[in-house]
């Protein structure tokens, strides 16, 4: 019986707890459950009313009638209550209609119909109620992965201090096994820590002095002691929280539609109601009329679907900031996709060797380790990094001498080497007639010569993620246009565009083009959804129906968007994409079932063929089918913040 705003049933939904502390979260759970008892005492109060009403139904009428309105009074106050607000307001909700068939029941004897009507309405009450609670503490459940106390160091020893009394500046200690509680940076110690709730990363990261570490993760090894720097809510995690909270809160538009479509309901049952009696001069049809029919299935299923869709998400590590954003995300029909850091690592790596002269792709590799041990430059890092995974070794060259976008000089043992540019080499009389075609315009080149001699080239580009591919088809399975946007050179947007499959790519773009661009497909009313990760593309993110950000994205990026996802799989956001499109066929399951289930029940009660207590029957069952539907999308409660990262 539950209005689609932030009050379902009698009980007000409330926010999650603050990020500074797990107290009122202990303090939520005891009010719960108080309620529930005095819930679950109404029921069994009017219940018991119900019997006496039937073992002394032969009592005199003025008797029965004022022992039914004092149970009814007690019993289903709440209903009772919200009845009358919903008339100062002048609101056609299911309490008031619900309100206006047990008083005529009462009125015209029906007592026992009455009491049993109550109890039904309560107890559809309550379970709407745990239904909607499960799916606050599954999104209260991220706290569970921050500390209640933090070990601080102060002038007189370490102390244990509440979580929402430490400051900026404190030096907390973080022991092996345990959650780090705050952002800082580690003065002291090393060790290794899974960052997967932030990150998405599974595999540990090495910390020690000077690096980051972030609240929610775990300390796996070593102690270390960490200066703290962001705190609470503006804790990266905090903010994780706070964005899942807000959601929580926040309504969709689908949630105004179902609220329009429960007060038509209500009013078409009245009207019917009232047709009813004027042709049958019927009063138990006309009662079981208004009681047959039920709006509840989209007043109170709408938004916990809404609520459903939002912690499922969560759990499955994307983040989406409001329910509208769920409501945009079933209806996107383009996807705008960002190449670097989002269908690609944002880093060079070696692709392919290609040995010349009869060299082998291990001396070529170790002869441009040797150039490039030195080097600053991304693809000479690169190099060094692919030498070192594959177990090369380099010693370091004895002179260096870089030429900024060209290559390297180096020197070893009397040798010298050359790393760079083929037009770099040609200047330095290196023969190039004998080196094999590049062959692919998405990756650069860089070659290698020694003593004179060229040895071969190595092939270095961004290398497309392991689900981009898969992600992008999915994406184009589901009936959505898929459009690549990047900075590169055209030739080398167009070797990517390949590779994945889009619907359409642009190179060469730079970020107010990609906004522009984003802009004009809104405008031709395209739904667009943008996902990126760079301050580039911030702009484009505002300008998009719904903006999502990748987690290894920046502060900026993750700011604008309206979606982002923790780590950095790209079949995160497919899957996001799925859930709201199921969450969208859920709502309209619950549409077209409930305007069903009432057309039909009031015909057959308007005939006669449904009596009060059957009326009711129907109404709890199919409030209580569609509120369950609704509930499948919530999340079993469960460690919140380790399933973030697992």
């Amino acid at each position: 019986m539950s209005e689609a705003n932030e009050t379902l049933g009698h009980r007000t939904v409330t926010a999650s707890p603050p990020m500074t502390g797990h107290g009122s979260d202990d303090v939520d759970e005891v009010e719960d459950f108080r309620v529930e008892l005095i819930d679950l005492a109404r029921i069994g109060g009017v219940a018991l009313a119900a019997v006496g009403a039937l073992l002394f139904s032969s009592a005199p009428q003025p008797v029965l009638l004022a022992f039914g309105a004092v149970a009814l009074g007690i019993g289903a106050w709440p209903v009772l209550r919200e009845a009358v607000e919903n008339l100062r307001e002048r609101r056609m909700t299911m309490e008031l209609s619900m309100t206006i068939a047990l008083v005529a029941a009462l009125v015209t004897g029906e007592v026992f119909v009455a009491l049993v009507i109550a109890a039904f309405v309560l107890v559809a009450e309550l379970l709407e109620e745990l239904a909607v609670a499960r799916g606050r503490h599954a999104i209260r459940d991220l706290l569970e992965y921050l500390p209640r106390t933090a070990l601080v160091r102060g002038s007189s020893g370490t102390v244990d201090v509440p979580l929402e009394e430490l400051r900026v500046g404190d030096l907390v200690l973080v022991n092996p096994g345990g959650s780090i509680p705050i952002d800082g940076v580690v003065v002291a110690g090393s060790s290794y820590v899974d960052e997967a709730t932030i990150t998405g990363e599974p595999m540990p990261a090495g910390k020690g002095t000077g690096d980051i570490v972030y609240a929610g993760t775990i300390n796996q090894h070593g102690a270390l002691e960490v200066r703290a720097e962001r705190i609470g809510r503006d804790s990266t995690f905090g903010k994780i929280v706070e964005a899942v909270e807000h959601a929580e809160r926040s309504r969709a538009p689908v949630q105004k539609i179902a609220d329009r479509l429960a007060g038509y309901l209500v009013v078409f049952a009245l009207g019917s109601a009232a047709l009813t009696f004027l042709l049958t001069r019927d009063t138990t049809a006309t009662i079981s009329v208004i009681i047959v029919a039920g709006a509840c299935g989209v007043a109170a299923g709408t938004p916990l679907a809404i609520l459903g869709a939002v912690g499922r998400a969560a759990r499955q590590r994307s983040i989406i900031k409001g329910g509208r954003y769920v409501e945009a995300l079933w209806a996107a029909d383009t996807v705008v996709l960002d190449k670097t850091g989002t269908l690609t690592f944002g880093a060079p790596a070696v692709r392919r060797v290609v040995p010349a002269n009869g060299a082998s792709a291990a001396s070529i590799l170790e002869t441009a380790a040797i150039a490039e041990a030195r080097s600053e430059h991304p693809l000479g890092r690169a190099i060094v990094a692919h030498a070192r995974s594959t177990g090369v070794s380099a010693l370091e060259s004895e002179t260096f001498v870089s030429v900024p976008g060209r290559g390297v000089v180096a020197g070893l043992d009397g040798s010298e080497i050359l790393a760079g540019s083929r037009s770099f080499l040609d200047e330095r009389g290196i023969r190039l007639d004998t080196l094999a075609a590049v062959g692919d315009v998405a990756a650069s080149e860089v070659v290698v010569a020694r003593d004179g001699v060229a040895l071969g080239s190595i092939l270095i580009a961004d290398a497309l993620r392991d689900e981009a591919v898969a992600a992008v088809a999915a994406l184009r399975q589901m009936g959505i246009r898929t459009v690549l946007l990047t900075g590169d050179r055209p030739e080398s947007a167009a070797s990517i565009a390949g590779q994945l499959g889009v619907d359409e790519f642009v190179g060469g773009m730079l970020p107010d083009q990609k906004a522009d661009h984003v802009r004009s497909l809104v405008a031709a009313g395209r739904r667009v959804v943008m996902v990126g990760d760079g301050v580039n593309d911030a702009p484009a993110l505002a300008e998009a129906s719904v903006g999502v950000a990748m987690g290894s994205g920046t502060d900026v990026t993750r700011e604008s968007a309206d979606v982002v996802l923790i780590g950095n799989d790209l079949s995160q956001f497919v899957d996001t994409v799925r859930l709201a499109r199921r969450t969208r066929g859920v709502i309209l399951q619950n549409f077209v079932g409930t305007i069903g289930v009432d057309l039909i029940g009031i015909g057959l009660a308007a005939f006669g063929l449904l009596g009060p207590l059957l009326a009711a029957v129907i109404h709890v069952g199919s409030e209580l089918a569609f509120i369950l539907n609704s509930a499948r999308l919530v999340p079993a409660p469960r460690r919140f913040g380790r399933d973030l990262g697992r």
